[in-house]
């Protein structure tokens, strides 16, 4: 009997050992994975970038495309798995997706600037000559706004810009037509908070994105893709810091970052995909050195950069690509001139350039695709007019702009495209009636 107990509890024990054994080393089953397929239609009218890049994704991943129109076309809308005319547009890979980008033939082609006329109250319209930069303002410009538009932004449809007017706590909107003209849309101007001084688009184009510079918080509202009509999302507007005077939309639009010129910081939001909604993500707000009052991200979205209007620098972060949080830059911050006014990547993401309003001059920089660390352009800086505002750059990199709300013009310059270096153009500056933002787009239709 004893031994018959000693032979079945030595069984027990082996049994157990081996069934522990077996769930140490157990592994989970491999994640599901779906196949994204994009195509084109008409083959070579465009192209399609795939952010994270790849064709197979995890169950649940959102993939971003962005469609860019060969010569000779302009994006048009997606079908398929993705469908509606926002680009770029998400995809949630719950399945295998197939995609179509559909374009047609161009019969628009232009590029236009938009400027906003602080002191007059009105929006100018400028052709931009694609060969010289030189600006031609367009039939029935310059187009009523609100009292002191200080900044503009356009959705990425090219279909609709919004204005935000400062002392009327509004925001304009308007459709933009085939030639450039600006025609209110209805119900404009829509709501905003106390003091309105800077306006960011959405880059899928859903939300727009306002920061109060008086009432220390950040409106923000769904946009009807069909008329451009805002709509105020649901909690809006949501708390920043104090003296909000520029907030910028990261690329893949995960995350709004407003500079607090009072709190000497930035505030970082993740934007809810769905309804636009902001949540500050965690360690929000982060220093950012004596009155940060302008920030630009970008185009890769890794690096933040930001100017300091009393201490005269600009400050460069990294970017966490997984929770948007920031990190001051090594050897950051970096010189710049008297009163550094705002803060302009171009968008080849090669270079910054920051209006000094101070000294009238433009300092540019090198970025360092690695590190994205900053380094003066040989000659920089620049000069420019008086009371230099903003810094507008064309979306092909060629051509800078800094609008000089002082002297009532507009100086351009080209780009040198290995160097950053700037050169003022035949014609400059242009005439303008106390210019403050401006933004530029190449319109095909």
């Amino acid at each position: 009997m004893k031994a018959y107990l000693t032979t079945a509890l030595l069984a027990g024990f082996i049994a157990a050992s081996c069934v522990a054994c077996s769930s140490e080393t157990s592994t989970d089953p491999p994640p599901t994975r779906y196949t994204l397929t994009v195509q084109i239609a008409p083959t070579g009218s465009g192209t399609v970038a795939v952010s994270p890049s790849g064709t197979q994704f995890t169950s649940g991943a959102s993939v971003t495309l962005t469609a860019t129109a060969a010569s000779g076309y302009a994006f048009d809308k997606w079908t398929g798995d993705a469908t509606g005319a926002a680009n770029p547009t998400t995809v949630t890979m719950s399945g295998n997706k197939t995609v179509t980008a559909n374009f047609s033939a161009s019969t628009v082609d232009m590029y236009l600037a938009y400027v906003t006329n602080y002191t007059s109250g009105s929006i100018s319209a400028y052709a931009v000559d694609t060969a010289t930069g030189a600006l031609t303002e367009v039939a029935g410009s310059p187009f009523i706004a609100g009292t002191t538009p200080a900044c503009i932004a356009i959705d990425p449809t090219n279909a609709f810009a919004y204005v935000v007017n400062v002392f009327d706590n509004t925001i304009s909107a308007f459709t933009i037509g085939s030639t450039g003209a600006l025609t209110a849309i209805a119900g404009s101007p829509f709501a905003a908070g106390v003091e309105p001084f800077f306006v960011s688009v959405h880059p899928g184009g859903k939300f727009a994105y306002v920061a109060n510079s008086g009432s220390a918080n950040i409106s923000a509202y769904a946009i009807d893709p069909t008329t451009g009509v805002l709509t105020a999302v649901a909690g809006s507007p949501f708390a920043a810091g104090t003296a909000p005077f520029s907030i910028a939309v990261d690329p893949a639009g995960k995350c709004a970052y407003v500079a607090n010129s009072g709190t000497g910081d930035v505030s970082v939001y993740a934007i809810d995909p769905t309804t636009g909604g902001l949540t500050a993500i965690s360690g929000s707000p982060f220093a950012a050195g004596d009155e940060p009052y302008s920030i630009a991200i970008d185009p890769s979205g890794k690096f933040a950069y930001v100017a300091n209007r009393f201490a005269g620098h600009v400050l460069a972060f990294s970017i966490d690509a997984g929770t948007g949080a920031l990190t001051e830059i090594g050897d950051s911050p970096y010189a710049s001139g008297t009163d550094p006014f705002s803060v302009s990547v171009d968008p080849t993401g090669k270079f910054v350039y920051v209006a000094n309003f101070g000294d009238n001059a433009v300092s540019a920089y090198a970025i360092n695709p690695a590190t994205g660390g900053l380094t003066a352009v040989t000659g920089s800086p620049y000069a420019t007019g008086t009371w230099p505002f903003s810094v507008a750059i064309d979306p092909a990199g060629r051509f800078a702009y800094v609008t000089n709300w002082g002297s009532d013009n507009i100086s351009a310059y080209a780009i040198d495209s290995a160097t950053g270096a700037l050169t003022e153009i035949a014609g400059s500056p242009f005439a303008s009636i106390g210019p403050a933002g401006m933004i530029i787009i190449h319109l095909t239709r």
